[in-house]
């Protein structure tokens, strides 16, 4: 009979798994044995630590629900999303940058036409989004599918308000013209902490990190014949894009949204206060 050992188990667990009919998965399950084991010799936890790491795990999976995805969270705050977001899009051909999905994504989103209200009813300042979406050659992209989602004036989605009863705000899904332009309105974003009264949020107090994101519109694009993209577009000088808890800004992704007086707007409506407009071309690879 073999003893296990330090040395021993390693290869033990490995020949356990040795049996896998499918090849990758043998091969995730295998790497993942390696490199935790490799984790555990080297910072060699007590059994109380251990304990601990287990029960953190498990408080992780009991905060989630039909709301609140708190693994998508600790993914995020440890860089691991954004680490899988950069390997699955490491390709030549031009289209814009991607970034996080987040854990407000919300499949099956109410289709609005052009020129729609997304925050009919909602306190914020107005914001006007004119965008295009574009192949690599520069070519409009007519009926692609665009999922769009953000905060409101105080950094909340619309799933973290009981009042609303499930009815969506802030968010919506449209499909671009012929000339692959989209254009609708809104409120302004703002920043806002991620959910921190759970375990991530005390890991995150316990390393003292902040929790902060700053504000931002969420968007996924899709045509057939192209990939999917899921990026997020920030404000140029906004607070927290260089302490961004979950990691998701890229240069590239922060734009102006300038500031307007009264007036009238692009569609013609006449504008009482101030106003803010976001002009972007979004370029799809191909699949």
């Amino acid at each position: 009979m073999i003893q296990f050992d330090e040395k021993q188990v390693t290869q033990g667990v490995l020949d356990r798994f040795a049996g896998t009919r499918d090849a990758r998965l043998r091969e995730v399950l295998g790497a993942a044995t390696i490199h935790l084991h490799n984790f555990i010799r080297e910072v060699r936890p007590t059994e109380k630590e251990w304990a601990t790491a287990i029960q953190f795990l498990t408080d992780v999976g009991q905060w989630c629900d039909d709301i609140r995805q708190e693994y998508i969270l600790l993914s995020d705050v440890l860089g691991v999303s954004m680490l899988v977001d950069a390997l699955a899009h490491d390709h030549t051909e031009t289209s814009t940058d991607s970034t996080l999905l987040g854990p407000f994504y919300v499949e099956g989103a109410v289709e609005f036409p052009q020129l729609a209200n997304l925050a009919e009813g909602r306190a914020g300042t107005p914001l006007f989004s004119e965008l295009t979406v574009r192949n690599s050659a520069g070519e409009p992209i007519a009926n692609a599918e665009v999922d769009v989602w953000h905060s409101d004036a105080e950094g909340l989605y619309d799933v973290q308000h009981a009042e609303f009863g499930g009815k969506p705000s802030m968010r919506g899904k449209f499909h671009t013209d012929e000339q692959g332009r989209l254009r609708y309105w809104s409120i302004m974003p703002s920043a806002y902490p991620i959910p921190h009264d759970g375990p991530v949020g005390r890991l995150l107090k316990a390393t003292g990190r902040s929790p902060w994101r700053p504000a931002h519109v969420h968007f996924k694009i899709s045509a057939p014949g192209y990939a999917s993209l899921v990026t997020q577009l920030y404000q140029t000088g906004g607070m927290y894009l260089d302490s961004d808890a979950v990691l998701g800004v890229k240069h590239s992704l922060v734009v102006d949204f300038p500031q307007h007086g009264p007036g009238a707007a692009p569609d013609g409506r006449q504008m009482d206060g101030n106003w803010y407009t976001l002009n972007f071309d979004f370029t799809l690879s191909r699949a």
